[in-house]
């Protein structure tokens, strides 16, 4: 039972909107499916970090060391405001070209790959979420086989949430709606990223 509360309180935070969502969003849309799937392994990795942080109990020590806690805090929300600024520039520095003109960003693999782990890590904030989620979740004294099918768990739905988002994003269709809107899709997700970190460097403490 307390597998199916874990899968449904981290089903809803998969699939609500954030950096997480953004990142893969304009890899699966502007990049090449290859680069789309490392940005998603790069998320899926982030994502196993945290589980793993969570459960091993990485939110005590943020607790016991509240200035470590506030130097992520802050190193995450300048890296969400630089993504958000690089994206808004670009945005209106390409702003003369063609619409279909480098829809496939000259992004690497590994580049893509790098900035979805990046971007997961950048939030410390998942670890207290996730410590938060095994202990509402999870039995008092949960043996290590049951903490480590809940970040299964968590992986495998992040997983199968982002793996939907690529193959919708990725039909000709969205694309091509995508291309006559693209300008103002990446005001809007660059204006995301920066309120997410100025979010984070308001709140960090």
């Amino acid at each position: 039972m307390f597998y199916f509360s874990i899968a449904a309180i981290w089903a809803v935070a998969a699939i609500t909107p954030g950096p997480n969502f953004f990142v893969v969003v304009r890899t699966a849309l502007e990049g090449s499916r290859t680069a789309a799937l490392a940005v998603i392994a790069g998320v899926i990795l982030g994502t196993f970090f945290w589980g793993m942080a969570g459960w091993l109990g990485i939110s005590a020590l943020f607790a016991a060391a509240p200035l470590a806690y506030a130097l992520l805090k802050v190193g995450g929300g300048l890296y969400l405001l630089y993504l958000g600024g690089r994206l808004l520039w670009q945005s209106y520095a390409n702003s003369g070209q063609s619409p279909t003109k480098n829809l496939e960003l000259a992004i690497s693999p590994r580049q893509a790959f790098y900035s979805g782990l990046a971007t997961n890590l950048a939030n410390p904030k998942s670890a207290f979420f996730v410590a938060s989620l095994f202990a509402a979740a999870l039995p008092a004294s949960y043996s290590w086989q049951q903490g480590m099918a809940a970040v299964i768990i968590m992986v495998a739905i992040s997983t199968l949430w982002y793996t939907f988002v690529l193959t919708i994003m990725r039909n000709a269709s969205v694309v091509a709606a995508y291309t006559r809107a693209k300008r103002a899709i990446n005001v809007f997700a660059a204006v995301a990223f920066m309120g997410f970190g100025a979010k984070m460097l308001a709140s960090a403490r």
